[in-house]
């Protein structure tokens, strides 16, 4: 009997090993992660015309797909006194070609077909398959008339794409949110100036933090400084909680690694602000190897009246929120510099104290810094209810481990149950009987005794 357990438990050790070598072998495969939609969102096609269009719902995510050419169709009801955003992510499939002039146009246009406006988003010089996005807006303005009625507004959703781009289509998730209006006297113009000195490196030594796959599941994070690694291919998402009154900084360092490759535009940030609208984008880091660094340009601090201004970096810091970071590594890196994953700085200063936010005339929903947000970029929560969910998905993954030991340890048990049964237990002593007789001895289940 010992000697049949002797094959058993090392068989047992090396399944054990086999199930905790899983997630390593996985990253070792040198894989990109996929982008991760939101489980909630409902998928909601997108029409030809707008007389078919389906509604979004304020505060909803919906997911739809878009071929090359594609226009698509959706409507939006809307007050006399609120703030409107939709905005659509665009995910080409890993792997498949993009060209520099590629590009996604979300527009918001009232029944006679007048735009509110409209922003578009291009793949430029990175010229490789990542999650790219924007938005389209209804700003409330005193002494406009343009999209100013409570009435039904329409969406549009187009993509372009060069001809020698790959004509799959690319998956969407669009979003619609609301941001009610202010008491009456509030400000009418932008600021015209802000402080633009970057502030001295966050000190403290740098934590380890995963990025997340998509904006639903961005890793929250807080100011200082943050290590992690992406893979050749790969887009990792992080937020950043920005209250009134607060400027965000931002900086992104690739490391070193063997080689003398080169890859142009090889790593690229962007920011997008709490409604997902593309606000400005990093320096693309080109590499060779060596380690190289890119940062934001100075952006204003957060406030109501940026909205008031012309260019996308300033009016995008228009309300408080999580701001999201995209960083993604091109997929060229792999045949210049091998499949490994590269190490990847992340340096964030939020500098200034938070003020009031403006007097809304409604609860701002996902336009404000909860004390749930700032516990959520302590801890690096993907969600601000994030602890619950973490906390059971860690339950989970437990119960699956210990699962899987208990399938195995049954496993065994049931195959020295079975050797018992065969296999002559007193045959070293010379006291047992042969194969296929009967001690006459109760057969014994469960683990060995020696366990």
């Amino acid at each position: 009997m010992q000697r049949s357990r002797g094959r058993v438990v090392p068989a047992v050790v090396a399944a054990l090993c086999v199930v905790a070598a899983l997630p390593a072998q996985a990253w070792a495969a040198g894989e990109p992660s996929p982008y991760t939609f939101e489980p909630s969102a409902t998928t909601l096609r997108g029409a030809v015309t707008t007389t078919d269009a389906g509604e979004l719902k304020p505060g909803g995510t919906y997911r739809d797909s878009i071929k090359p050419g594609g226009k698509l169709y959706y409507r939006v009801e809307l007050d006399a006194k609120s703030n409107a955003y939709v905005s659509a992510t665009a995910v080409p499939e890993l792997g498949t070609k993009v060209g520099y002039a590629d590009e996604l146009k979300v527009t918001l246009q009232d029944r006679d077909g007048s735009s509110c406006s409209y922003n578009t988003a291009r793949f430029s010089s990175a010229e490789y398959a990542r999650p790219i996005g924007t938005y389209a807006h209804r700003t409330m303005e005193k002494d406009s008339t343009s999209c100013q009625s409570a009435d039904r507004y329409y969406v549009l959703i187009e993509r372009t794409s060069a001809a020698t781009s790959s004509s799959e289509p690319w998956e969407l998730e669009i979003r619609h949110l609301t941001e009610p209006g202010v008491k009456a006297g509030g400000a009418t113009a932008a600021p015209e100036s802000w402080p633009s000195s970057s502030p001295a490196t966050p000190g403290g030594e740098a934590r380890d933090r995963r990025g997340g796959t998509s904006f639903y599941g961005a890793t929250a994070l807080e100011q200082g400084e943050w290590r992690d690694r992406i893979t050749p291919g790969e887009t990792l998402f992080y937020k950043v909680p920005v209250d009134w009154g607060q400027q965000l900084f931002a900086s992104a360092d690739l490391g070193s690694t063997a080689g003398d490759g080169y890859v142009s535009s090889a790593l690229t940030m962007a920011l997008f602000n709490p409604a997902r609208g593309f606000v400005d984008s990093a320096s693309d880091i080109s590499y060779d190897g060596e380690p190289k660094s890119s940062a934001l340009d100075p952006l204003p601090p957060v406030a109501y009246e940026n909205r008031f201004d012309s260019s996308e970096d300033v009016n995008g810091m228009r309300f408080a929120g999580w701001y999201y970071l995209r960083v993604s590594l091109s997929p060229q890196v792999k045949d210049e510099f091998g499949a490994k994953p590269l190490g990847l700085s992340l340096r964030l200063n939020v500098k200034g104290a938070a003020k009031s936010a403006p007097a809304y005339a409604g609860a701002p929903g996902d336009f404000q810094v909860t004390d749930d947000d700032m516990n959520a970029a302590e801890n690096g929560l993907s969600t601000p209810a994030a602890a619950k969910s973490d906390t059971m998905r860690l339950v989970a993954a437990a119960g699956i481990g210990a699962g899987t030991v208990l399938v195995l340890g049954l496993g065994v048990w049931t195959l020295v149950a079975r050797r018992r049964a065969v296999v002559d237990p007193g045959a070293e002593s010379g006291t047992g009987v042969g194969p296929g007789h009967d001690s006459g001895a109760p057969t014994q289940y469960g683990p060995p005794a020696a366990w």
